[in-house]
């Protein structure tokens, strides 16, 4: 087992990534908090893979979890399905002592952490993240959040977990496009602070895509360092932490425009980072070489390039829905080469339309 330490002083909390560590949840759990109760949020078919596995370590500690089921996808990251958890913690009784774990991707950790930050003002979670895409991205640096209709992850807070436990197995039951998706954030941590990580993907796309544990493990440490670092640079994203969204922009856009149905969440970053990075060229910032070997990469991981047919103007309009449109001024995040970015804090739409009507 690795661990890495998120330093944000009084809310700092450990990664703990290895293999078999489904079953050892109780035991670290035990080591940093003493629930009140427990619940265990997931998906029906995660419950049924590692359910039992979660329960019988956290019983081998003395604790009884309740469960809450919720519905896959997308489309239950919504303030219903919130409110849906609210009313079986009050029916449950649980109190700020109480601790929620959840177990699955970025749905169940997004929604969860939503509900620990609101609930009671706040009590203490627990990330089981199940997927490459949550391991290495959404159950660090707690942003937890709900979609609109308008715009995703547009009502929420920045909240963090007492603990993350990634364990390596959970991926070997994941979908190949789920994997895929997750994929797309590893490139981006390569692209916004890390030339050497994304010559490592190059280099090892098909041990990766093949799920060499070995691989893995250096991916996801990375990864998650990557983000660690720009977390404690700036922890509720006044700035820094904004490069973190490459290929968000657009991402977040597309999948708005799909009523989240379309795209995996990381397949849409991957339309997003390839279109970024070739506004990056249009203006300048950084030769043809950069969108092309990005392109390359992306594709290698079995990822979209192309944008889905959809209308730019609307595109633009959601792009003004934004969390980080501030004063009607569109922020993108541009690359200079690989591992180096820069923020821009007012994009003029007239060349977002110029990229969004060109053939990458």
């Amino acid at each position: 087992m690795q661990s890495l330490n998120i330093d944000l002083g009084e809310r700092s909390y450990n990664i703990l990534l290895g293999s078999g560590l489904l079953g050892k949840v109780g035991k670290l759990l035990s080591q940093v908090l003493q629930p009140s109760r427990i619940v265990l949020i997931t998906h029906p078919s995660l419950f049924k893979l590692y359910g039992e596995k979660v329960l019988s370590g956290l019983k081998d500690q003395g604790w009884t979890a309740d469960v809450i089921e919720v519905p896959e996808g997308e489309t239950s990251k919504t303030l219903q399905q919130a409110e849906k958890i609210f009313d079986r913690l009050l029916d449950l009784q649980c109190d700020r002592k109480s601790v929620l774990v959840a177990l699955g991707g970025g749905v169940i950790g997004d929604l969860v952490g939503f509900v620990a930050a609101t609930y009671q003002r706040g009590i203490p979670f627990v990330q089981v993240p199940t997927t490459l895409l949550s391991q290495v991205d959404s159950s660090v640096g707690g942003k937890t959040a709900v979609n609109h209709p308008k715009g995703k992850n547009m009502i929420g807070a920045f909240y963090q977990p007492r603990l993350v436990v990634a364990d390596l197995d959970t991926l070997q039951t994941l979908p190949p496009n789920e994997f895929r998706a997750g994929l797309a954030e590893v490139i981006k941590y390569g692209v916004i602070s890390d030339a050497s990580l994304f010559e490592y993907l190059e280099k090892n796309t098909e041990k990766i895509l093949q799920l060499d544990n070995e691989c893995l493990a250096h991916i996801i440490k990375t990864s998650c360092a990557i983000k660690a670092r720009v977390v404690e640079k700036d922890e509720r994203e006044s700035h820094y932490r904004m490069i973190l969204n490459f290929g968000h922009t657009l991402g977040h856009a597309f999948e708005a425009l799909t009523g989240y149905s379309r795209f995996v969440h990381g397949e849409a970053v991957a339309i997003g980072m390839v279109h970024a990075a070739k506004l990056s060229q249009q203006l300048g910032k950084c030769n043809e070489d950069i969108p092309i070997r990005l392109s390359k990469l992306v594709s290698k991981c079995g990822l979209p390039v192309d944008r889905p047919d959809l209308d730019p103007e609307a595109i633009i309009d959601s792009l003004y829905h934004d969390k980080k449109t501030m004063n009607n001024k569109i922020k993108f995040i541009l690359v200079k080469e690989i591992g180096v970015v820069e923020i821009a804090d007012d994009m003029p739409k007239e060349d977002i339309l110029k990229v969004l009507h060109t053939q990458v």
